[in-house]
This record gives C-alpha cells, structure tokens and sequence, in this order.
C-alpha cells in the first residue's frame, strides 16, 4: 500500500512536534510505501534540515507556509507582477467571476457564525457555503495556478469588507475596520497557501492509497483536495487540537477582537470540514477527542490511538523498582509559564515545613525565544526568595533543597537518570495535551502527583495521585503523603509501569494504524492503476500486496482436499483453508 503522509510543521524536519511517531510510524511498517508532503513552518526549521529518512520513503514533497511569496517560489500562472491591488490582469472576466464568488461565499460563511461559532442556528447552510468556498478556490487554483497574489488583492479585502457589513453579521465582526479586513485577508491567504500547491495530479497525491494526515488544519488540507479529485480515503491523526491551540494563542496574537473572531470562526469551519471529509479520525486521547466531538466530528469515525513511546529506553530503570531519592521530588520538562513552576515552587515551601529532609530537583531548559529565559530567571530568583538561607546552584546538588538542571550534565547524563533521581515525579502544569514526561515517569515505575489537566487523569489511570491546578496546598499535601508513605511509592510505581506498558508503547500505536489502514482500503473503491505496458492489466496498487510476503507460497494442489499453506501461517488461515477444502470436495 502506498500511503502519503501529511505533515505540518513536523516530519522529515529535525525539529517538529510530529518527528519521531511519524518516523516511528514509518519505520515499523515496512510492508507499506510512504510518499511525504510536508509544511515548512519556518526558515530556522528548514536549516536544521531533515531526519534521515528509511528506503521505504518513495518521494518528498515540501513547501513553505513562513514565506511572504508563493509557495511554490515561483508567480502563479498568469499572473502579473504588478498585481497587487486588484484582479483586473490577473484572470480573464470568467475566472474573475469565479474568484469572487468562491471568496464571497467562504468569507460570507466565516462571518456569518463568527460571534456564534459552528454550532450556532442555520449551521449547515453555512458550512455548505463554506465548502463552496473553500473547494471553489481549489479548482480555480489548479485551473490558473496559485491564490497568492489574488488572495492578496484589494478586491479580497473589498469583500471581506462587504462580508463584516452584511446583515446578520455579529456585533464583533461587524467593528471592524479597514486595518482588520487587510489582516485578516493577510492570515486567509497564509492559511489556504496548501490550495496552491502543485501536489494535486496523479504523479503525487492521486498516486497514493491512503492520505494520513498527522495533525488536522493545514496539513489536512491536501488530504481534503486528494479525496475530492482522486477519491482518496484521508485518515487524521490529532495529539492535540489546532483549533484549541489557537484558542489558546488568541490573547497573545497581535490582532483586534474583530479579528480573532473571524480567525477562530474560519478554523472551526475548517476542523468540521476535515472531520465531515476523514474515513477515521484517530485522536491521540479523550481530551482531544472530546474537542473533535465538539466540532461536530461523527463519534462512529473516532478511534482513540495513545502516541507511541519507546518503553526500552526507561527499561533498566523500570526493572530495578529501587524509589530513587526517597526524600526527592523530580520535576522533568521545559520550563515555560504553562509548566507553572511557580506554584510548584510554593507547594515546596510546604513540603519542607512538614518534611525538612526533602528535595526538589528541576531538570529541563527553558522554551526558546525570550520568554522561556525570563521565565526561568524568575523562578530562580523565587527559590532564593522562599529559601534564603540556602544556596540554589546545581553544582551543590547533595545539599541544596531546590536545583535547576540539564540533562547531559555531569551528574545525570541521561533522561532515565533524572526519573531515577527521585521517589516522587510531580507535574505542576496548567496547560496540557498529552503529558509525555508523565508516560516516562510511569515507564521508570515511579509514583507521580499531577495537575489535572488536558489527558492527565486518562492517562494516569489509578495510579497516581491528581490534584485540581494553581492550588499550591492541594499539591504539597499530595507530595507529602506519598514521601511518608514508601509502600504506596511502590505500589503505585508498579501499577504505573504496567498501565504505561499496556498503553502507550511503539508496538501498540502500529498495531493499531497497521489495522486501521487495511480496513480503510478494504472498505474503500478500488482505485485501479495503469499496467506497466499496453498488455498488463490494471492493478489496485502500485505494489502488489504479494510484494510484501516472507519467503515463497509452495503451490497448491488442485486435486487435494484443503490447501497447502507455508510454515508461518497462522491457525486462523489453517482453519480457513481447511473449511475451503472440504467444501470444494463437497462440490
């Protein structure tokens, strides 16, 4: 089977959110091909360049979404470098026409429910125009080339404009002014670049069986174009939520009200398009997948699939079963305001009162850019403030009660070490998707306190102790009883690892994409493909499945009872072949 991956910001990169269980994913399926097309999210990122990539990746399809340009790196067909207020040389008087009908009905749309959001009354009407829209563009995109420099236009703006002005329109939207139509038509541009790309013919996208999205937004968006032109099944991976993410990044975001609103409006109807679109949604925990639920994706599509993480490394760790520290707190992660290590710092003021023995040992870097550096500049300066009379350098780590470390520095050179450190790992977070130094914390068999947020308590199951976020008390409470208390350490360690290795390891996330994606072509049209010469007949996959089988079928004798099968047949076939036989003989 040829399967193409759709990354947005991730894989083959070397850095990216979606890397490693993308290349986990690829190479624990050898029996399937993989094409790649992926997003760019930034000049720094395409200079770290790619992750070596195994035999089994055909090709590599990449594009730009940070570039002010087209993303192709070349002006659309018929288009004119001096276009960059109106359509007048860009089409001709029908693709004019096309153009502005295709936008006034996506911008007509995202106005239309932008203070009222998808579920709002009239909700299907508006989500037609909105696709109308949407796949409109598409055609137009592949009829003249790319939307860049037309999405860009005085004439998008112009009907932006008449869009937040229509009746009907929410108060919010209906503020806005003459800045916010050029920004927000600025951010529709960035978003619907995938529509301009060259993937869509049957050399790339129409050349696969299956289209594997690994995050929704705009790295669905070319699965959504393969399914409308070639009718390939798209399958969606989410760990986390697109729409949620920008929720959650609005307040920080350079825009006006009017703005966000009709940004969040446009990528709520892009998340029910795609899940409307998907054969089978897999969301990465029931966090996510209550997000997917909200925004309107069908509850019979969704099958839950836990990231896949590499159990082996945390391994020895696991197996020893010694507490590490047992007077030692361990937090692991990267340091960053949503990690809330301020509260983490106060709920350890407490635990020293009740245990003066304790120790807190903080192992991460801070999150890159500015923010992560004042962050952890701060919370230095608290741990002075709230222990003054004791020094807080790492180089001292045998006395002091707070330190701040890395990993891969003199005393704990690797991450399995740093969990080992301690008898008690704690997440203080008030922001959380999947809590992955939770899942590592569980490999390594120790006891853990958390926040309850995002998939914390999905995850942790029984097995720890989860405490309500920004309570400081509730914490400190939870981190103590379990410092005094080193036979419930090691029951809920246990318990921990085995939930962990049941749950979340490597080998159970391919079981489950290796079933997910036989049913997906099983239960899809045959998509047949040319023969190789004149005489071959067609074929519904590139590679035939037999490519892919171990060793060589012994032939089967015609006038025998059941068929031979080889050595590693399983007792299923066996019994299958055996009911074949006998009623051939019937017959």
């Amino acid at each position: 089977m040829r399967i193409g991956l759709l990354t947005d910001g991730g894989y083959p990169y070397a850095t990216g959110e979606s890397r490693l269980w993308c290349d986990r994913l690829v190479r624990g399926l050898p029996q399937h091909e993989f094409d790649l097309f992926a997003l760019s999210r930034s000049a720094h990122q395409e200079q770290q360049g790619w992750v070596r990539l195994p035999d089994r990746v055909g090709r590599v399809r990449t594009a730009p979404l940070w570039t002010h340009g087209d993303p192709r790196g070349a002006r659309p067909k018929g288009m004119s470098g001096r276009l960059a207020t109106g359509l007048g040389r860009s089409y001709g008087r029908r693709d004019r026409r096309r153009f502005t009908a295709h936008v006034t009905a996506l911008v007509g749309a995202v106005c239309a429910g932008a203070d009222r959001g998808p579920g709002a009354a009239g909700g299907e009407r508006v989500a037609d125009l909105f696709t109308e829209g949407l796949y409109g563009l598409a055609e137009l995109a592949t009829d003249c080339g790319g939307l860049h420099a037309a999405l860009r236009s005085e004439t998008t703006a112009r009907l932006v404009e008449s869009a937040c002005r229509a009746p009907g329109t929410g108060r919010t939207v209906h503020s806005a002014t003459v800045p916010d139509y050029l920004a927000f038509t600025a951010e529709l541009e960035r978003a619907l670049r995938p529509l301009s790309l060259d993937w869509y013919d049957e050399s790339s996208l129409g050349a696969v069986d299956l289209c594997h999205a690994a995050s929704g937004g705009a790295a669905a968006l070319p699965g959504l174009l393969a399914k409308r032109f070639f009718g390939v099944p798209l399958l969606v991976t989410e760990h986390g939520v697109p729409l949620r993410a920008h929720y959650l990044a609005a307040p920080e975001a350079p825009f006006s009200a009017p703005v966000r609103a009709l940004l969040a409006n446009f990528h709520g109807r892009m998340a029910s398009e795609v899940y409307r679109q998907a054969a089978v949604i897999t969301p990465g925990n029931t966090h996510v997948r209550r997000w997917q639920e909200r925004c309107g994706a069908d509850r019979d599509k969704l099958r839950t699939v836990y990231p896949g993480m590499e159990a082996e490394r945390f391994g020895t760790v696991g197996e020893r079963g010694d507490g590490g520290g047992p007077d030692t707190l361990v937090w692991i992660g990267r340091i960053e305001p949503a990690k809330d290590l301020i509260a983490l710092l106060h709920a350890f003021a407490e635990v020293r009162r009740a245990e003066p023995d304790a120790r807190l040992r903080i192992f991460g870097a801070p999150a890159q850019g500015g923010e992560g550096d004042a962050y952890l500049v701060h919370c230095r300066a608290l741990a002075a403030q709230l222990f003054p009379d004791e020094a807080t350098d790492a180089h001292a780590a045998g006395a002091d009660p707070v330190t701040f470390e890395e990993i891969g520095g003199p005393e704990v050179l690797e991450l399995a070490e740093a969990y080992a450190a301690g008898g008690v790992v704690v997440l203080s977070s008030v922001v959380e998707g999947f809590p992955i130094s939770l899942v590592e914390a569980m490999f390594c068999g120790r006891a853990t306190v958390s926040t309850d947020v995002g998939a914390v308590v999905e995850v942790v199951g029984g097995t720890g102790l989860v405490v309500p976020p920004r309570n400081p008390r509730a914490l400190a409470d939870a981190c103590v009883t379990l410092l005094r208390d080193p036979e419930r350490r090691a029951r809920l360690g246990a318990a921990a690892r085995a939930r962990a290795l049941e749950l979340f390891t490597v080998e159970q996330n391919l079981v489950a994409f290796r079933g997910i994606y036989l049913d997906l072509v099983a239960h899809s049209p045959a998509r047949w493909a040319s023969g190789t010469s004149a005489e071959d007949p067609p074929r519904p996959f590139a590679t035939p499945p037999e490519a892919h089988v171990l060793g060589h079928l012994p032939p089967t004798p015609v006038a025998s009872g059941a068929a031979r099968l080889p050595s590693w047949a399983t007792a299923a076939d066996r019994a299958c072949a055996g009911a074949r036989g006998a009623g051939d003989g019937d017959a």
